[in-house]
């Protein structure tokens, strides 16, 4: 299962975020799934709740937003429709995805405790 590594690195991730600020405590890591990332959620939730309390993220909730694919053509930069062939009605352009084939960590919520 290679979401127990996706995992992994989003709290790798994580940890330089709140790196400055030593004394806190993560409450929510929100995460973008694009639904051409080859990513399951489910997996991904399963990873987190294996992984979190070893990690030091044992309070911490997992948000996810799916976001879907979008596609813009790479000639004139139109946006394409999401159920249109990948040709630019415009200019006839090939379309490239711009949206939704990333995994994203989105925010990191923290809990300041102040010193």
């Amino acid at each position: 299962m290679h979401e127990v590594s996706l995992i992994q690195a989003l709290f790798d991730a994580a940890d330089r975020a709140i790196e400055p600020h030593p004394s806190a405590a993560v409450r929510v890591l929100k995460v973008r799934v694009g639904e051409l990332a080859g990513v399951q959620g489910e997996l991904l939730r399963t990873a987190f709740e294996l992984c979190r309390i070893e990690r030091g993220y044992g309070d911490a909730e997992l948000v996810l937003v799916d976001e879907g694919a979008r596609w813009r053509c790479r000639d004139c930069g139109t946006e394409l429709p999401a159920d249109a062939v990948r040709r630019c009605a415009l200019c006839g352009g090939e379309g490239r995805l711009s949206a939704g084939g990333e995994l994203v960590l989105d925010r990191v919520e923290l809990d300041v405790v102040e010193e």
